[in-house]
């Protein structure tokens, strides 16, 4: 059942028409992977999602409401994690400091055990920026498990990491899932999102495609084409 639901949504900047009728769904126990090219309007339709950006069209459900002028802050309240393509961590204080946080806000899973899954025990007492990509973002997968979202949506998390880092990210999406989350991520590591994927979305010319599962969306032949033939997949 989903969960949170952007549907026929339209967006322009300006003269420039981006989406006009795209459509995003977290499942829950699901790992949905949102593909296009850089600048088709992926992240624009992830933020319109999670209620950081105001759609000119369309509406955004969450556990089976309308949510109109939704906003991040009020989703969040009710369980959702925004996992943006740019810093989570405040340089103002320790990574556990802000686990720590967080922990206090949501009671989740304890700092030192999200920690210790994400591997990043050694450095939990650094400040973020001295952390390393693959760290930094292993860290903010520990924040994830503190908060212990029902719904993540992620935007470009294998971005820049290492493929242990990639792997060790693709196991807690997974668990999450599996868990009961509802997990939307996007990103161009095509063959890293089609392994932890259970459904793939096609972003493209304004508006979305479902293609379903990996091994389907290989056959889909304007897919193949036109996205995945470039990438070697």
């Amino acid at each position: 059942m989903a969960l949170l639901v952007a549907d026929s949504i339209g967006k322009s900047f300006g003269a420039r028409r981006v989406l006009t009728s795209a459509s995003l769904r977290a499942v829950r126990g699901e790992v949905r992977v949102l593909f296009g090219r850089n600048g088709i309007g992926k992240s624009t339709l992830m933020k319109i999602a999670v209620g950081i950006v105001q759609p000119d069209s369309g509406v955004v459900f969450y556990d089976d409401l309308p949510r109109l002028q939704a906003r991040l802050a009020t989703l969040a309240r009710t369980g959702l994690f925004y996992l943006a393509d740019e810093h989570l961590f405040s340089s103002a204080f320790t990574v556990r400091a802000q686990l720590e946080f967080l922990r206090r806000a949501y009671g989740g899973l304890s700092v030192d055990a999200a920690a210790e899954r994400t591997g990043i025990a050694q450095v939990i007492g650094r400040r973020p920026f001295a952390l390393s990509g693959g760290e930094l973002r292993r860290a903010e997968l520990a924040a994830v498990l503190v908060r212990r979202p029902r719904c993540l949506v992620a935007d470009e998390p294998y971005r820049g990491i290492s493929p242990r880092d990639a792997e060790e990210l693709s196991a807690i999406f997974r668990e999450l899932a599996k868990d009961g989350c509802a997990v939307v991520l996007s990103g161009h590591e095509v063959h890293t999102l089609l392994d932890v994927a259970d459904h793939l979305t096609w972003c493209e010319a304004g508006t979305t495609l479902e293609l379903g599962a990996p091994g389907t969306a290989r056959r889909h032949e304007r897919f193949r084409q036109e996205y995945l033939g470039a990438r070697g997949a």
